[in-house]
């Protein structure tokens, strides 16, 4: 588990377009900016809660004149316990249902702001103070901190997208989603797109933070991770499904990226 409490984004502070296997919440105190998740961009706002499940891209873009003040907490989804009275799932479900309905953004209900900020301050004390029980407070903190999240938040239900991207690439990330098992370059993509390659290649990396090529590579991987703990496919199988039609190729990528072959992250059994 680790906590940035009430930290400033500045804009040249920020990492580019990035994904990781931890769990991330984000709490917005006040700022204004832009947030790209997965598919999705949205409008940074005051009280704004955002959900990351592991393995989502994501970027964050603060304003210049009135950057993002944020907490941001990160939890391996391994940190959840699991009892006989205490299922995991009752924990994890926000991210579940944000990775399953593709909404990340969450308005905290009023009243609530102060439960929700008073947690992540007792957390943050506890960093500070490093008692002999602190890990334990902290998972505690957590555990409470997403039941109230998953009480009060997981009924709204509205589209909390930001409309400033252009349609043709909405379109894209839909095509590169749903055609990760095919051949996918910047021509190819750009003409689904209906623009230019050029046009597509520049806009791209400046909205999302990674170029065409880093993107596919990172969501193929994405999707790579999830066959090899979710289902008895081959690897071979696996590689194919993901766009890699030669072996060799798939295991140089994966190992570069991930520190392990498939075969030994399969074994490992990591949970997402």
């Amino acid at each position: 588990m680790h906590l940035v409490f009430k930290d400033q984004k500045q804009p040249d502070h920020e990492l580019p377009d990035h994904v990781h296997d931890w769990h991330e919440i984000v709490y917005v105190y006040s700022g204004k900016g832009t947030f790209f998740i997965d598919q999705h961009f949205y409008e940074v706002q005051e009280n704004d809660v955002f959900i990351l499940p592991a393995n989502t891209i994501h970027r964050a873009v603060p304003d210049s004149e009135l950057p993002i003040t944020s907490t941001a907490l990160f939890f391996h989804p391994s940190t959840l316990i699991h009892t006989s009275f205490m299922r995991s799932f009752t924990f994890s479900r926000i991210f579940e249902e944000s990775n399953r309905e593709k909404i990340y953004r969450y308005s905290i209900p009023k009243g609530r702001k102060e439960r929700l900020t008073k947690y992540l301050e007792e957390m943050d004390m506890e960093y500070d103070k490093s008692y002999v029980d602190s890990s334990e407070t902290l998972l505690l903190l957590l555990h409470m901190l997403l039941l109230d999240l998953n009480r009060y938040c997981l009924k709204q239900q509205q589209e909390n997208t930001f409309e400033f991207e252009p349609e043709w690439l909405k379109k894209s990330l839909l095509y590169i989603d749903q055609n990760l098992g095919d051949s996918l370059n910047l021509l190819t993509i750009s003409n689904i797109a209906a623009v230019s390659p050029a046009h597509f290649s520049r806009i791209f990396k400046e909205l999302i933070g990674l170029n065409v090529t880093e993107y596919v590579t990172t969501k193929r991987l994405i999707l790579a991770k999830e066959k090899l703990l979710s289902t008895n496919d081959p690897i071979y199988t696996i590689a194919n499904q993901c766009g890699y039609n030669s072996m060799p190729h798939f295991f140089r990528v994966f190992k570069n990226r991930f520190g392990i072959t498939p075969k030994e992250f399969r074994k490992q059994k990591i949970p997402l």
